[in-house]
This record gives C-alpha cells, sequence and structure tokens, in this order.
C-alpha cells in the first residue's frame, strides 16, 4: 500500500515540474534539463509500479 502511495506522489510530482516547465518556467535556458527530470520521474513511478504488479516489489 505504501509503494503505490510512493508512485502517486511521484507522478503528481513530475506533473508539476512538467506543468511549471511548460508554464512560468518556459523561458528558462535550463528548460531541458527541467523536462528531462520530470521524465525521469515518470520512467521511476512506471518501473516501480510494475514492480509491484509482478510481484518483485
Amino acid at each position: 500500500m505504501v509503494l503505490w502511495l510512493v508512485v502517486v506522489f511521484i507522478l503528481l510530482s513530475a506533473t508539476l515540474i512538467l506543468a511549471l516547465s511548460f508554464g512560468p518556467l518556459k523561458t528558462a535556458e535550463n528548460i531541458r534539463v527541467i523536462r528531462m527530470f520530470a521524465a525521469v520521474q515518470y520512467l521511476a513511478a512506471l518501473l516501480l509500479a510494475l514492480a509491484r504488479l509482478m510481484g518483485r516489489a
């Protein structure tokens, strides 16, 4: 149960970062790095969810 809460928290964090990168931070010089953080978080959440569904976590 706790793992699912962690996955949801990671997804919310990545969504917030992505929303900010298309909103107020879209003119930042390092926008690709900011969006890469969101992509890595989405990947981590996906891996955690898959591990949990496969019974390995």
